[in-house]
């Protein structure tokens, strides 16, 4: 038996997907314009595909499982179950209008034109905040839409606005915050489901990783206590003794958002040597 998961065949979310798999220690057989391969090490076949079709393939068990973006999930509407937000391909649909319009609000959208590849997504957001406006779908090149008078706003995905600016116009309204997740077929046999919860466990000790890092340094013994203090470890740090009487090597994990803040606390105390790590799988 076989987990049977669908990937991104090009795109955004591609190299991430299979970085991932890889990650987890699933080696794939993938040549060049390959549309379905299979794992040696692990019981898995990866089926490539346009990402606007995986959550239709998920829904109908072509697929066991896929990666696919939330936008696109919810857009498409079908039955599938995220499991696992993967925290690659992060980005945000939203509202753009003309960088010379005076936009005070929601309002301003009142019975203007939209142009958007999310018509479904678009039309809930104007729902919930009462707003009447014509939705036109189009398949590519939204940006351009408000410069050849086809739209007077547009609904899009965001990363860096980049792009936004350089056709004059600027983000005013977050619609959806959105990034890779993995989903699975609502009615996933038991076998499938024993399979899937090695993957997660797999994928899961690869996002807390990435999140973290080991730390080593060397601290003198009458500031240990201290040091000690300000490492937020998994449980507490190693101490070791060194050669040198009167320091200890300490080793422990920190968490990538407090990362910065603690060094500079920690090189206040009196640490030394601080050598940063990167881990690669982290099992707790």
């Amino acid at each position: 038996m076989k987990l049977k998961i669908a990937i991104q065949k090009s795109g955004r979310l591609n190299e991430d997907s299979v970085k991932l798999l890889k990650d987890c220690g699933i080696d794939l057989k993938n040549g060049v314009n390959k549309l379905k391969t299979e794992s040696d090490n692990f019981p898995m076949e990866i089926y490539f595909l346009r990402d606007d079709d995986i959550p239709q393939y998920v829904e109908d068990a072509v697929a066991d499982i896929g990666i696919v973006g939330e936008n696109v999930l919810l857009e498409k509407n079908k039955k599938a179950d995220i499991v696992e937000q993967l925290g690659f391909g992060k980005c945000r649909l939203s509202v753009a209008v003309g960088r010379s319009e005076k936009y005070e609000g929601v309002q301003f959208l009142e019975g203007k034109k939209i142009a958007t590849t999310y018509p479904l997504l678009v039309q809930r957001f104007l729902d919930i905040n009462k707003i009447n406006a014509e939705i036109h779908e189009i398949s590519g090149s939204v940006e351009i839409a408000p410069g050849i008078g086809l739209a007077d706003a547009i609904v899009d995905l965001v990363s860096s606005g980049s792009t936004l600016f350089m056709n004059g116009l600027k983000e005013v309204e977050t619609v959806l915050q959105s990034q890779a997740v993995l989903i699975r077929n609502s009615q996933l046999g038991a076998g499938q489901q024993e399979i899937l919860d090695k993957l997660l466990f797999r994928i899961r000790a690869v996002k807390k990783a990435r999140n973290n890092k080991y730390i080593l340094l060397n601290a003198p013994n009458d500031q240990l206590e201290e040091i000690i203090r300000l490492l937020p470890g998994m449980k507490s740090p190693t101490v070791l003794p060194l050669a040198d009487p009167g320091w200890s090597s300490v080793h422990s994990v920190l968490n990538e958002n407090e990362f910065w803040d603690i060094i500079e606390k920690l090189k206040s105390a009196g640490a030394q040597g601080i050598l940063v790590v990167p881990i690669e799988k982290m099992i707790i």
